[in-house]
């Protein structure tokens, strides 16, 4: 036989897009349409409806940034077409290339009763099926002009990503507005011909089943009437039933679709528009869950669905219908889908504590997953935090966008830092918003990599980010591909339904120990710097509002202000959310996210003052409050007492220029440039700074990534460098020495302090930032030999290589770390500590003169400059604090680290505070000290072991205990866990390394 398979594939396409797919409607006339734009932010329904519009056109342009437009469409239903299906076509101006990047619309009836919403891949609204002719259609469509941010040249500047920059010249053009009849025949033959042809596609030449469906669609074709294809159509469906009955092999990959709509909760977006969008999707996936009955959905996120409660109630009512009939699910049991490496220890417990109450105060419902599609890589503390929810599974997509190392599994067991392991699935689909698209089913079941032993993998399948979630194309392809030769197979399912399926066949998956590290996306650690600034502050002062207000709750009858923390929390968590908190969202974002920490910071000042005034009393004497898990200067953690205020070193000066810092402990020498060139740990006789090297040396480099611009620093940054070493002063100051740099249109001031029997060196450094693509480091090349560092991360620690003998680990050129980064010899180590940065690099030379040793450099990134999306980013003043801490054990570490982070707070009173728990092992950090949430007065506290060793800690409580009880993160008896050893008012338990651990103290 001749080939000819091109020639038929190429038929097929032109047929398709010139005779089939317009004859899906058939006839149409025109509505008439008006518009009323609202004259600034959007307004509530009752009032958008009620304005009067005035009459548009199509063809007519609409729609000012960031700003909304009710149209009235209105028309008659022909007499003719009495007894079939009509639908109206509604197209704002779409790009249907850009579904959830552009003009959205939700569609209410005249009562206000949403109808659903209107997006590039999804302009319908059913009228009847049958309608009468001669029926009057009334319908309201709240438009948003959002503006294209990430357009077809992506990453070019743009002004567009905040109102008050944005312009008003209109962004669309009014295209369709039409009534027409639907041809259901038509458009089933059109997903037929598409669902054969796409796998046609993906089959190989040589394969008898490709060759059988091109014979099945030559033959359909042949059926057509190119000038009657509605009269046809049918004839042509029935030439395709065979090819499309043909059942699937018996070992043919299985997908779990599950409908999906991921909507970040803000990014190229404000906030506030999130809020419409959630509400159109959800519109959408009722009304769809209505029509299709094998069709689930899952949402993540309860800040999302908490939206949809608090600001459409008549599509949360819906909402609510659907989940009760379990086909709308909860997952993911988080508040919001953050950024999980840089948020703390408590914010991340809070994501899960928050996010899994919601869903069962609201529905009752429980999650066992953890849901992350889209976040930027998992830190190694994760597990334990979603074992410790009460959850057992994870789902996540991003690691598929590493750049150089293929991730060798796609469901395993992921191992954290004190050994719990976790269920995990990465959808070898290789995208969250799957489209059942032939390429992408094939995709999955080429790509898995755990052929031979499991055949399961989930395709999270809808239009996100305000695309409207799944379409009824979407279901109808899934439909065919239930059970089709040459396909994976496809089925409906729930995310829990997909991991029991999994775990059950796959019983002894292989496992991954240690962080999730994205290959991609590494500048998300530094970006916004005041974004991230606010996160660190506000998560310290919350851990201070609770313990003071829990601990004056206790011992003064303090009224704690539960509705407050709960509300701060949610708003910081929400702010944790990973493309706020990471930096890589529009100006209005990152702008509106600086006010809010502000309000935040002030609110939380003002608990905290209140409560220390209550438990300090009425009196003159000066008292020193100490949140941090450590005592320091004679005052117990989470206590308060009298404590002197010591005077800084004095500098003296340095011969050959410059200063020195000397407390006895520790011998700073900085050169008349303002260098760190010695710092000389006494008591060891060891110095820290490596040989002809220098300390506190600010890095800049040129940063133009490739592409994602505020998300990426691509390595070949480390090209170019300038050391900044010049110096307009160098002077001492009553505080320390203070050295003042100018470089481009910036310029640094900062001030080195030394304390009295402190070995630890403060750097207060303060850069006014006007640089553009441009990447500013803060170096320290220590004389330490590690082929390993550690840097914290939540509950504990995880330990990165210093060399690069591999691919994954050369892929980590810049890595995220909390409170402190941490090297050493045996017996001798450094430690960097911060107070509001994440993003750090460290390397290892050897020295080929001198004493040939080895040079590690531990370099803190402080401020970039991306001009997309937001064109100004980090332009201004900012404030770091870091303190380099030679002869530092991992301990010293783990105690700098809170101590910069929690500084003492100084008030007047009658008498010293005593602790509400003290611990008596100082690897023991206690990270929480509150009143349960239930408001029974319990007070909860929670710590884990932290240098990463075991331990027997004992608690000590001041008030009498009546009860003590293990519990998880919500605060629920944990029964598989061991019984603490009570006597009195102590309680002693073991820990393992890392270990996390939740008591609930009963009051008597």
């Amino acid at each position: 036989m001749h080939d000819d398979r091109s020639l038929v594939e190429a038929r097929l396409k032109r047929v398709l897009d010139e005779r089939i797919r317009p004859a899906v409607y058939p006839e149409s006339v025109p509505l008439k349409v008006a518009v009323w734009h609202a004259p600034g932010e959007p307004v509530p329904v009752a009032e958008g409806l009620a304005a009067e519009p005035e009459p548009i056109g199509v063809g007519a342009r609409w729609g000012a940034p960031w700003g909304t437009s009710w149209f009235r469409v209105t028309g008659t239903v022909p007499e003719a077409w009495a007894g079939r299906t009509v639908e109206a076509l509604l197209d704002l101006g779409f790009d249907e290339n850009m579904p959830g990047f552009q003009c959205e619309g939700l569609v209410y009836r005249p009562d206000g009763t949403p109808v659903k919403g209107l997006n590039p891949r999804n302009q319908w609204v059913r009228i009847g099926a049958p309608v009468e002719g001669g029926e009057q259609v009334r319908l309201h469509v709240e438009a948003a002009s959002n503006p294209v941010i990430l357009d077809y040249h992506p990453f070019l500047p743009t002004r567009l990503g905040d109102k008050e920059t944005a312009g008003s010249e209109p962004q669309y053009t009014l295209t369709r507005m039409d009534l027409a009849v639907f041809d259901e025949t038509v458009w089933q033959l059109v997903l037929d011909l598409e669902v054969l042809g796409e796998l046609m596609a993906e089959l190989p030449l040589e394969s008898a089943r490709r060759w059988d469906i091109l014979r099945a669609v030559e033959r359909a074709l042949d059926a057509i009437d190119l000038q009657d294809v509605n009269g046809t159509a049918a004839q042509a469906r029935v030439r395709l039933e065979t090819v499309l009955s043909e059942p699937a092999v018996p070992s043919a990959h299985r997908i779990s679709a599950v409908g999906h709509a991921h909507i970040d909760s803000a990014w190229l977006w404000p906030l506030r528009e999130t809020v419409r969008k959630v509400a159109r999707t959800t519109s959408n996936m009722t009304a769809l869950l209505e029509d299709e009955p094998e069709f689930v959905f899952a949402m993540s996120q309860a800040q999302q669905w908490a939206w949809v409660r608090d600001h459409r109630p008549e599509v949360w009512s819906r909402v609510k219908k659907a989940v009760a009939d379990g086909r709308f699910v909860p997952t993911g049991g988080m508040w919001v889908e953050s950024d999980t490496n840089m948020p703390g220890s408590e914010a991340m417990a809070r994501q899960f504590v928050h996010g899994k109450r919601f869903f069962l105060d609201e529905f009752g419902v429980e999650n066992d997953e953890a849901w992350l599609p889209d976040t930027f890589g998992f830190a190694a503390g994760l597990p334990q935090i979603i074992k410790a929810a009460g959850a057992k599974w994870l789902l996540t997509q991003k690691i598929s966008w590493s750049q150089t190392n293929k991730f060798p599994h796609h469901t395993f067991q992921w191992e954290g830092i004190d050994g719990t392991r976790i269920f995990t699935h990465f959808p070898p689909v290789d995208t969250y918003n799957c489209s059942m698209k032939g390429s992408e089913i094939a995709h999955a079941a080429r790509n898995f990599k755990d052929k031979g032993v499991a055949r399961h993998s989930l395709a999270p399948t809808g239009w996100g980010d305000g695309g409207g979630g799944t379409t009824r194309e979407m279901i109808g392809k899934a439909a065919r591909l239930r059970d089709l030769e040459g396909s994976a197979t496809v089925v409906w399912e729930t995310p829990a339904e997909f991991f029991a399926k999994a775990e059950a066949e796959y019983p002894d998956p292989p496992v991954w120990v240690g962080e999730l590290y994205l290959e991609l996306h590494r500048a998300t650690l530094t970006s916004q710097a005041k974004t991230k600034q606010g996160n660190r502050r506000s998560e310290h002062l919350l851990r201070e509002a609770e313990l003071w207000a829990a601990t004056a709750a206790v011992r003064t009858g303090f009224p704690y202000p539960h509705a407050e923390l709960d509300r701060i929390w949610k708003t910081v968590l929400l702010h944790q959310f990973h493309d706020i908190l990471p930096g890589s969202s529009i100006a209005w974002v990152h702008r509106e996210a600086r006010r809010t920490y502000e309000l935040i910071a002030e609110e939380l000042t003002g608990i905290i003052e209140a409560a220390q005034r209550a438990l300090a009393g009425e009196g003159t004497r000066d008292l020193v409050f100490n949140s941090a898990p450590h005592s320091r200067g004679g005052i117990p953690a989470g206590g308060a007492g009298a404590a002197a205020v010591p005077e800084p070193v004095r500098p003296a000066p340095r011969p050959g220029g410059g200063y020195v810092l000397d407390n006895g402990l520790l011998r700073v020498e900085i050169d008349a440039r303002g260098l760190v060139v010695s710092a000389y740990d006494i008591e060891a006789d060891r110095e820290t700074v490596a040989p002809g090297a220098a300390a506190n040396l600010l890095q800049l480099h040129a940063d133009f990534p490739n592409m994602w611009d505020a998300w990426d620093v691509d390595e070949f940054y480390r090209n170019t460098v300038t050391d900044l070493t010049d110096a307009d002063e160098v002077t001492a100051a009553a505080e320390g020495v203070r050295i003042v740099r100018s470089f481009g249109a910036s310029r640094v001031t900062q001030v080195l302090s030394l304390a009295p029997g402190e070995r630890r060196l403060v750097l207060d450094t303060e850069v006014d930032w006007h640089e553009t693509e441009k990447f500013l480091k803060l170096a320290f090349p220590l004389d330490v030999h590690a082929e390993r560092y550690a840097s914290e991360t939540q509950f504990g620690h995880f330990h990165r290589p210093t060399h690069t003998n591999t691919s994954w680990e050369a892929a980590k050129f810049e890595a995220c770390n909390h409170r402190f980064v941490h090297l050493e010899e045996p017996g001798w180590g450094v430690a960097l500590v911060n107070d509001s940065t994440y993003g750090h690099d460290v390397t290892r030379t050897v020295r080929t003169d001198g004493d040939r040793g080895t040079t590690t450099t531990v370099r803190v990134s402080l401020l970039r400059a991306p001009r997309f999306p937001d064109p100004e980013t980090d332009q201004g003043v900012h404030r770091f604090r870091h303190a380099l801490v030679p002869g530092a054990g991992i301990g010293d570490a783990v105690r700098e680290g809170w101590r910069v982070n929690l500084p003492e707070r100084r008030t007047t009173g009658a008498a010293e505070v005593a602790p509400l728990v003290t611990v008596d092992r100082d690897a023991v950090v206690v990270t929480a000290v509150k009143l349960a949430d239930d408001g029974s007065g319990d007070v909860v506290v929670r710590f884990h072991e932290a240098h990463g060793g075991r331990t027997r800690a004992t608690l000590a409580v001041g008030f009498e205990v009546a009860d003590v009880t293990v519990t998880d993160l919500l605060e629920r008896p944990l029964a598989e866990a061991p019984a603490p050893e009570v006597s009195g008012n102590r309680v002693t338990l073991r820990l393992r390394p890392f270990e996390l651990a939740t008591l609930r103290l009963r009051r008597a």
